[in-house]
This record gives C-alpha cells, structure tokens and sequence, in this order.
C-alpha cells in the first residue's frame, strides 16, 4: 500500500508533465488539469511517506537498465520528512497556482510552466529518494535543468537573462562537482552503491569537500549564493516560493545524509561548517535588510535561513566527533526542524509577496503601502510569515532557533577552550541575526501593509483571489501548528527534546486575548470619534510625509559601512549665486557588490583571458591539432592509470 502511493504520487506527476506538454494549447484547462494532478500526487505522496516516517524503511526497484546501473529508491526516516516537505510545499504552491496562472501572458506559458513545475516536483523527491549515485545525478541533473527553465519564463527581460546565466553556469558547476564526487565513490567501492566501505581518511575529506560545494552551490552558501537572489527574484513567485522552500532543503538533505550515512566527520568539517553557516547568516540578513525589491529581500533572507541551518548541522558534526551524541541529536534535531520550518514560512512569504506583486503591478517597497485595509487577508497571512522567520514566539521559527540556541548554551562542557570560544563567538552572531531578522521584516511589512499608499497602483489594490489566499492560508495554519505543539510532535515521532510546552503559552495568549477583547467590547464608548492626527502643524499629511525603506535602513547603513562600502552621492542646484535659496537636486546611495566585483567578475575575466587564448591556439595547423591530440590522449591514460 505504501509503495503503491509513492509510486502513484510520481506517476501522476509525470502524468502531469505530459499532458501540459503534449496538450500545450491556448486553454486554461490544461493547466488547470496539470494543477489538480499535482495537488493529488501531493497527497499520495504524503500518505505514502507518514508510515515510512514513523515505521521502518522502504526499498524500491523502478527500472533495472543494466547489470549494477539502477533507478532505484530508498525511502527511511529522513528521505521520508524531505518527501513530506516537498509534498506539503507543492500541494499549497499548486493550489496557490489556480489562480496565479490567470495573471500569466498566456495560456500556453501557464500550460508549460505547469508541466515543468510537475517534472521539478519529481526530480526533488527523485533526489531525496535515491538509493545509488546513479539515480542521485540522474534526478539532480533534471531538477537542475526544470528549475532552469521554471526560473526563465519571462525569457524576454533583461534582467531574467541575466539571473539566467548565473544559475545555469552555477547549477552546472554544482552537477560538476557531484559527478566527480560520484566517480571518486564509484572508484572506491566498485559500484554506484552510496557507501564508502574501508575508505581512508584522505579520501573521506575529498568526499566531504565535493558533496560540500555540489550541496552547497545549490543551497545558496555564502561565497556560492550568487545565483540564488537574481533566480528568485526573476522566477514566477509560484516557482520562488518551490525554489526557496524547497530546493534549497534538497541540497541540506543531500549534505545530511552524507554526513550522516556515508562519511565519517572530522572536526574540521564541523568547523568549516559553522563558519560557513555563520557568514552566510549573518551577511544573507545585512544585505536582505538594504534591499528594496520585496523578492530580493526574501530571498537575501533564504541564505540568512541556510546559514542558520548550516550552523545547526556544524554543531552536529563537532558534537558528534566529541562523542557527545545527545547534544549533536538535538543540534541536528535543530537543524532539520528549521529546514522544515523555513520551507513553511518562506513558501508563504514569497506566495504573498507575488500576490502584492500582482495587485501592485511592481516589486519596490517604496511604491507599496497601505495594502492592510485592501487586501486584509493576504496581510494577516503575510504577517504570520514574518513574525515566525523573526522566530517570535509562539511561532514554528522560534521553536526551532531555540532548539539551536539550546545547542550553543550546552556546547560550554566542552574541554577544549578554542572550539568554546568559537562556539561563543557564533552564538552572538546568531543572536544579532535573529535580531536583525526581525528588525527587517518590521520594514518589509510596515512599508509593504501599513501607512498611506505610496503610488496610485497601490492605492488602487485589490484582493487576491481565493485560491491565492487558501494555498498560503494553510502554511500560516501550520506555522502557528508546529509552534505550539512542538513537544507532542517531536514525542509522535520518537524524539524527546527538553523544550518548553508551547501549547501552554498559546493558550494563555488565547485567554488573554479573549478577556481584552471583551473588555474592550463591554467599556469601550458606542460613538466612534473621527478628527485629523497630528501632523506637525500640517493640514493634509501625503505619503511623501511617512518614513520610507530607505530611511529605515539608513542607520544599519551607517553601522555596517564597512560592510556595504557605502558611497553617498549629491546633486544640488541653486537659484541664486549665494546658495542660499535651492532649486533641485539629486542624492544616492551606492552599496559595494563585494562578491560581484572581487570574485565573480575577476573568475569570469580570468576564464574570459583563457578561452580567448585558447581560441587563438586553435588556428593552427593539421599536424599541431595532432600534437594537441596525442599529449590529451596521454595525459588522460597518465590520469588513469594514477587513479586505478
């Protein structure tokens, strides 16, 4: 029964894909089919993998192409809650998709992007579910490729071209690295089998480094996050919402279970970890927290997020090299409640943001404002969201970043004083993450919700439709779900945490909430009592008079200059000679694109310096190329004899 639903939940996404392909005309009701099959390979998919989570391991045969090279699946406790993730995330996107196609070019572009969307789906959960490095590549390369081709359907702008080049080059890249990874285990073990019997140490840490950088390109790691805010925030925010929610959780799965399963840790690969994650939290929230561009923010804040997770599996890593296994269950129990965690949220953030995008028409904050009274419950929703990605309490992010904080507080019994003082030193950069954080999102949805609108398209928003709401509505329920009763589900798993009983807190909020409100009700005066506010001696405040994103975020500016690099930039002009009466003027503030200027351009120059050198060596004569030909040959037969 249980295979049957898995292996239904994937035919019927390929199912899906076929008929948006071979059915791709001008008619909604393809891509309306396209959507429901794949609301309903959700649900099988998830019935199929609760037993397996909570129950023993599944092995599946697919298909036998030859001797040793197989299509095989393997489903245990962690594939199985990466399956659910996927699952649950594709079941609101989809829903949420009934009526964001409507807002699509056309009907065909709907009809194809469903169909992707559905090849996307499967190779995710082929990934999470391989039983071989053969399946394994085989899915990674097709969730690549889906994913690039979900992401460039707006293939015309400039700006998706671009976003476009860096994913592909930096995807491929990954793939590159997961190839080699597969070819070292292959030479190792003598079959594709994800195992690494009797490997020496040597060859453990060269795993170690490629899985690293293939997982680790694709989960946005900061220096290997370039493509990640261009490709979500060119991508349709129903795409935005799989990639951020879900890809990403696909590369943590992949560096979990090697980690886990295959390799044998050292100490520092759990350091380079948690440096890694470090950074990557703590720059993914500085440079969310300059941005204007709703996506761009959100999507800044998914490498926040990963940082975050990534600090949680360092922890495991360094926690399990020191034998200290309860410690490194709950630092690794944090780091997969947070991956599941962020794809809830962050699903949502990004469902809601494309709904503001669409009723807006733009994706600038500073045109936005005033959606509260006009579109109140893609407000309500939206604010769930951000409250619980700034892990306020009594949300899901904030269960899950104390688990983390937990795991720091109870690192101080260690012997050793370097790793005590790291651990000291990346506890406080996670605490001013967690409150920049939620200082960041205090601007995205006080400019976003709150105030007077800022532009006639704002002020002329309407509400989504239902579909719209009823997809990230769910993801909100489950976010309040999983905070509050936290313990009770870590207990139906198997697991026992000593974390604080949520379920509690939220029902004395409940309480309190309910006695505020009917005191409110009983001994508030009937009349209402209209009059202007006080606006500084002004009669008729306008927009221009409220406090905009880039205000907000000047003082952050300020405090990390030597971050940003900041350049200020003003154009004045007078009317008189004296300067003392002004006619116009102009200011900015530019920002330093670190990695684009000292790494990127400078690799893609070097590469540029190469290939034009190579090109010229190209325009040779017959008997050079021969030459050219015959040291490949032996320098490839050299290689091989070495590595056999």
């Amino acid at each position: 029964m249980t295979a049957g639903l898995l292996l239904g939940g994937g035919g019927l996404l390929l199912a899906a894909a076929l008929t948006g392909i071979v059915l791709n005309h001008g008619r909604k009701k393809v891509w309306q089919a396209v959507l429901w099959l794949i609301i309903t390979a959700a649900v099988c998919l998830i019935c199929g993998s609760l037993p397996v989570f909570f129950g023993g391991p599944l092995d599946i045969l697919l298909w036998s192409i030859a001797p040793g090279l197989d299509i095989a699946f393997h489903f245990d406790h962690l594939a199985s809650f990466f399956v659910i993730i996927i699952s649950l995330i594709s079941l609101c996107v989809a829903i949420y998709s009934l009526g964001y196609n409507h807002h699509l070019s056309s009907n065909e572009r709907a009809n194809l992007l469903s169909a992707v969307m559905s090849v996307f789906i499967l190779s995710m959960v082929g990934v999470v579910a391989s039983a071989n490095t053969f399946s394994l590549l085989f899915f990674w390369e097709i969730m690549a490729l889906s994913s690039f081709f979900l992401m460039m359907n707006d293939y015309q702008g400039v700006f998706t071209q671009r976003a476009g080049v860096y994913y592909f080059v930096l995807t491929q890249l990954s793939t590159v690295f997961l190839m080699m990874m597969a070819v070292v285990m292959y030479i190792q073990n003598g079959s594709f089998e994800l195992s690494l019997y009797g490997a020496s140490s040597g060859i453990q840490s060269f795993v170690f480094i490629l899985a690293f950088l293939a997982f680790g390109i694709k989960a946005g790691i900061i220096p290997l996050h370039k493509w990640l805010p261009y490709a979500h925030s060119a991508s349709p925010s129903n795409v935005s919402a799989l990639m951020s929610g879900v890809m990403l959780k696909v590369a943590v799965y992949g560096l979990v279970r090697f980690l886990t399963d295959i390799l044998s840790p050292e100490i520092w690969w759990g350091v380079s970890i948690l440096l890694l994650g470090m950074i990557s939290a703590l720059l993914g929230i500085i440079y969310a927290f300059k941005e204007h561009d709703l996506k761009m923010l959100l999507a800044f804040c998914s490498i926040e997020n990963i940082g975050i997770i990534m600090m949680g599996i360092g922890l495991y890593v360094i926690f399990g090299c020191y034998g200290l296994d309860t410690m490194a269950m709950l630092a690794l129990g944090a780091a997969l409640f947070h991956s599941l965690n962020h794809a809830i949220f962050k699903s949502l953030l990004f469902m809601t943001a494309g709904s503001v995008v669409i009723a807006v028409g733009d994706r600038n904050i500073e045109k936005m404002g005033g959606l509260v009274k006009l579109m109140p419950y893609t407000t309500v929703i939206f604010l769930v969201g951000a409250v619980s990605i700034s892990a306020l309490p009594p949300f899901n992010g904030f269960m899950s970043e104390l688990m983390l904080f937990e795991s720091f507080f109870q690192s101080f019994s260690l012997a050793e004083s370097s790793i005590k003082i790291l651990l000291f030193s990346v506890l406080a950069i996670l605490a001013l993450t967690s409150a920049l954080a939620a200082a960041c999102f205090v601007k995205a949805f006080g400019e976003v919700f709150l105030a007077m609108p800022r532009s006639q398209e704002a002020a002329s928003a309407k509400e989504v439709s239902k579909s719209m709401i009823i997809g990230p509505a769910i993801l909100a329920v489950a976010c309040l779900v999983l905070g509050l009763f936290t313990v009770p589900i870590f207990e139906m798993a198997g697991y026992s945490f000593d974390l604080p009983d949520m379920s509690l807190v939220g029902l004395v909020l409940v309480i309190f909430g309910v006695l505020v409100f009917g005191m409110v009700r009983l001994f508030s005066p009937r009349e209402s009592r209209l009059s202007e506010t006080w606006a500084c001696g002004y009669i008729r405040p306008t927009p221009r008079f409220e406090y905009t994103a880039a205000g907000f975020a000047e003082p952050l500016f300020q405090i990390f200059r030597l971050i940003y690099r900041t350049r200020h930039y003003n154009e004045r002009s007078y009317e008189d000679n004296q300067q003392a009466i002004f006619k116009q003027g102009k200011s900015a503030i530019h920002t330093l694109k670190f990695f684009d200027e000292y790494i990127y351009l400078p690799i893609a120059g070097l590469f540029g310096r190469i290939s034009r050198y190579v090109s010229r060596l190209q325009d040779v004569d017959l008997g050079s190329h021969i030459l050219y030909s015959f040291i490949t040959v032996l320098l490839v037969i050299l290689a091989a004899r070495w590595l056999w």
